[in-house]
């Protein structure tokens, strides 16, 4: 537990996990150095990513940009343990909440049988007038029905037909960005695997057109994360119980 009132540290008595993500580095901007502790401790991660984030150089075209986008994030997951990562190929940028998302990440949660999903924001905005893109908060409330939809054979019951049973063992939905975190994760000994796994996007932040330093971004965040915590380096996440 925290010593900060209302931030509790994330329960970490789980031993398999499911990170869905929008695009292609999201997951980097802080949740991978959690994922780095958490394949430390022998605990056992897959990604999905929704789109191939071939929408996102805008100096290059998407069929170029996507194959570029998708390797790159592969080797962003194995700098922080990770080896699986699945792509549902749905168009960047154009991103629906609606009944095919959700059942595609529910065919992903009972394949995998994660106790833990993690996922971003999906809330209108990180906190204050900052506005939070229509991709993240579409998949980020389509995991958290997701992890419902998977333990009930009676929605979608074509997963059940296609031989995937339903999967009740989610214990939680850890939701990074959200403004209104309750949870943290002490990442002090793991900053390093988040910002070089941060650095494998070399593409998309080249392409970005701006002096985006990963190491500065990361640990400014995660140092200011790390003080309602007590340690050097966190990250925070809302947790939700299924």
């Amino acid at each position: 537990m925290s010593d900060q009132p209302g931030l509790e540290a994330v329960p970490e008595d789980w031993s398999r996990g499911l990170a869905v993500a929008a695009h292609p580095d999201d997951l980097e901007y802080g949740t991978a150095s959690a994922v780095a502790r958490w394949t430390s401790q022998g605990k056992q991660i897959v990604y999905l990513i929704v789109t191939r984030g071939e929408a996102g150089i805008d100096a290059m075209p998407p069929e170029v940009a996507g194959p570029i986008r998708e390797e790159e994030e592969r080797r962003s997951a194995a700098v922080v343990g990770v080896q699986t990562v699945e792509f549902l190929d749905y168009r960047d940028g154009v991103v629906e909440y609606g009944l095919p998302l959700r059942r595609d990440i529910a065919r992903v949660i009972r394949q995998y049988h994660p106790e833990v999903v993690i996922t971003g924001n999906f809330q209108l905005s990180w906190g204050g007038a900052s506005f939070n893109m229509a991709d993240h908060r579409a998949v980020g409330l389509a995991v958290l029905d997701a992890a419902r939809d998977a333990a009930n054979r009676w929605i979608f019951p074509e997963l059940t037909a296609a031989g995937l049973e339903p999967w009740n063992g989610v214990k939680m939905v850890c939701m990074g960005g959200s403004p209104d975190a309750t949870s943290g994760v002490d990442i002090s000994d793991f900053i390093e695997k988040g910002v070089a796994s941060l650095k494998e996007h070399r593409e998309y932040i080249a392409g970005l057109g701006t002096d985006f330093d990963p190491d500065s971004f990361l640990k400014d965040r995660a140092s200011w994360a790390g003080a309602e915590m007590d340690v050097r380096y966190a990250v925070k996440f809302r947790v939700f119980q299924i």
